[in-house]
């Protein structure tokens, strides 16, 4: 079974150091001021792409100012109510999410979900990374299959919110190995900096999440990356699942939503300017520098984009035995 979708996890590590090498341009000011919400905890993936919006905004000269506000847990669906109770209508304010909470939403049986705030642009896909702290016995993909297929309740693996990308990874495996997903042992995290804290303190035997996120512990040699998730290799010398033999091809999209209630003029300002971010030259700066793919998509092409991918992760948590 081969699941394609279109991804991205990433961390904020080294925007902020690269702000003196954006010289910022002449552009029309969108916003004078902008609140970015983040229904996830510091240091993870979707503050990451809210904190290289922010970065790439002010250097371009098409938003004055931003106010951040973090509210972690459940993979979003802690985070969501606020902003859609405490934003309504307002034009002025931005929610960064993606895969992880459409799994999360399903698996938790909200009765709030993304349909509740209004979709303005997917922005980037990441695939995932499959990591083990340096000292662990595992020493390439196979060891740890090994261990999976003997006793997978024994292999603790760390990952993000119940429900989303990294246990639907994990999930998938466990089925590849003729094992029922139910068996794993998976440690779900509300972001993407304790996940890594308790990978590199061997307090869970294995980890998956964005490549991106990993990225900078695995080439300082703390952690080992044992496959990557994607249709082609991601990390020098590191394989994908489909060519270690498991045929499964999965990533993670992040984009950018307005909050439920604003108006069609108020809509289309947030779209003009993720438009215009996109083409910017800081924007394609940080893409390269993060990893990140390019997956810009406005519209009802992202909002027809959005209810395939919720009926395809509705099916995928079905099949592995995360939703009922």
């Amino acid at each position: 079974m081969t699941i394609r979708r279109r991804t991205t996890i990433a961390a904020s590590a080294g925007l902020a150091a690269s702000a003196a090498l954006f010289r910022p341009a002449v552009a029309q000011q969108r916003f004078p001021s902008m609140f970015v919400f983040v229904p996830a905890g510091p240091g993870g993936g979707w503050d990451g792409l809210g904190r290289a919006i922010e970065q790439a905004s002010r250097a371009a000269g098409l938003v004055g100012s931003f106010q951040f506000e973090n509210v972690g847990g459940a993979g979003g669906a802690v985070g969501l109510p606020r902003f859609v109770g405490q934003r309504r209508g307002r034009g002025d304010a931005i929610m960064v999410a993606g895969a992880v909470m459409v799994g999360s939403l399903i698996t938790n049986r909200t009765p709030v979900g993304l349909k509740d705030v209004t979709p303005v642009a997917r922005m980037t896909t990441e695939p995932g990374v499959i990591v083990v702290p340096a000292s662990s016995p595992f020493q390439n993909l196979q060891d740890f299959l090994n261990a999976l297929r003997a006793n997978p309740g024994a292999v603790s693996v760390g990952g993000g919110s119940a429900g989303g990308i990294d246990h639907i990874t994990l999930g998938l495996i466990l089925k590849a190995l003729g094992k029922n997903a139910r068996e794993a042992s998976y440690v779900a995290f509300a972001g993407g900096g304790p996940a890594q804290a308790a990978i590199l303190g061997a307090q869970v035997r294995a980890g998956i999440s964005g490549v991106s996120e990993f990225s900078e512990q695995i080439k300082a040699g703390r952690m080992r990356a044992l496959a990557t998730t994607g249709e082609t290799r991601s990390l020098e010398g590191v394989p994908t699942l489909k060519q270690s033999g498991m045929d499964i091809v999965i990533g993670n999209w992040r984009g950018v939503f307005g909050a439920p209630g604003i108006n069609a003029n108020q809509r289309q300002a947030l779209t003009d300017w993720m438009t215009a971010l996109h083409a910017s030259s800081q924007w394609r700066e940080i893409l390269e520098r993060q990893g990140w793919d390019d997956a810009f998509l406005t519209g009802t092409a992202f909002e027809e984009f959005l209810r395939r991918d919720q009926a395809e992760t509705e099916q995928v948590l079905k099949d592995i035995g995360l939703a009922s």
